[in-house]
């Protein structure tokens, strides 16, 4: 099995792993991102209405689209970067990491890829996620949460297929979101590499050909801080994308991401497009730094199993 391939299927896996350790963080901010009103509920308060209306459960609606998601996006982004990443380092000589704008080139080419490929699926997790938004007419009994292909069909006989790529555009600008992750990631672990390679070359003397090595602790470090970055700088349109991929109907009346982001200003203030941002910086930072640690361990165990395998 190639290189390529082991980091998709592990980027895959970790990015399960920590989707399913995060979830409730991600369905509160995407919640939040939706809601039009004015007055905005602290994430206790908002915890307490869903478990009432929905029940502990309700925490976890649109879990399974959730985690179907993830595992293509990551899978897909992680054999596209490593392809991507492995062409611009055979096509030079010396270095053995990513300069910035390779980086870049490298998280384009990924990222784009998996927007194209995975928007469908988003579309769903996001249907499911706000679903019980809508309000219940008095009298009569709370709707029942659909499930993954109950939620296709609805999208399909009220909005029709092009419905599955809602916010393809502002997810496409958002591609910028893992390119600047990967490279922030990318760059700081170059540098932390760096340093303590020279520490230990002082240590064993200036002809020691010697690489420092970083730890799991290093990788969910490195991966929190990268995700910071990149979540805060981008937040306005992950909060256009989900009111888009959502299909409620305030959201049908933006042209774009542009007039998204104008229209809640209009509307909402400045304020608007950040609804929900403490949720989930919380929850990205948590996620990346799961997912780059555990990505990195599980790649290293399927690697050594297979060459066991073959040996």
């Amino acid at each position: 099995m190639s290189d390529s391939l082991i980091h998709a299927a592990a980027g895959s896996a970790a990015g399960i792993v920590a989707m399913t350790a995060t979830y409730p963080l991600i369905f509160l901010s995407t919640r939040s991102a939706v809601e039009v009103k004015k007055e905005s509920k602290s994430t206790a308060q908002a915890v307490k209405d869903i478990i009432k209306r929905e029940g502990f459960t309700g925490l976890y609606s649109g879990l399974s689209s959730s985690l179907l998601a993830i595992g293509v996006t990551n899978g897909v982004y992680y054999y596209f970067y490593e392809r991507a990443r492995g062409a611009i380092l055979r096509s030079r000589v010396g270095g053995k990491g990513l300069s910035t704008f390779e980086s870049i080139l490298a998280g384009l080419i990924a990222g784009s890829a998996t927007t194209l490929i995975s928007n469908p699926i988003w579309v769903v997790q996001t249907s499911q996620a706000t679903q019980s938004m809508e309000e219940t007419p008095a009298g009569q009994p709370q709707r029942k949460r659909k499930g993954i292909f109950a939620t296709i069909s609805h999208i399909l006989a009220t909005d029709g297929p092009k419905a599955l790529l809602r916010g393809l555009g502002p997810a496409l600008v958002l591609v910028m979101n893992p390119v600047i992750q990967y490279t922030v990631f990318e760059q700081l672990k170059n540098l932390v590499v760096r340093r303590r390679t020279h520490r230990l070359r002082e240590t064993l003397g200036a002809g020691a050909t010697v690489i420092a090595a970083l730890s799991d602790w290093d990788f969910f470090w490195l991966g929190a801080l990268a995700k910071l970055a990149a979540t805060g700088s981008t937040y306005p349109y992950i909060v256009v994308k989900s009111r888009l991929q959502s299909g409620h109907e305030h959201a049908k009346r933006y042209k774009g991401a542009l007039d998204g982001i104008l229209t809640i200003i209009r509307e909402e203030g400045i304020e608007g497009l950040y609804k929900g941002i403490g949720n989930k910086l919380t929850q990205s930072v948590l996620t990346a730094a799961i997912l780059f640690a555990s990505q990195r361990r599980i790649y290293e165990i399927t690697k050594a199993a297979l060459a066991k395998a073959t040996a």
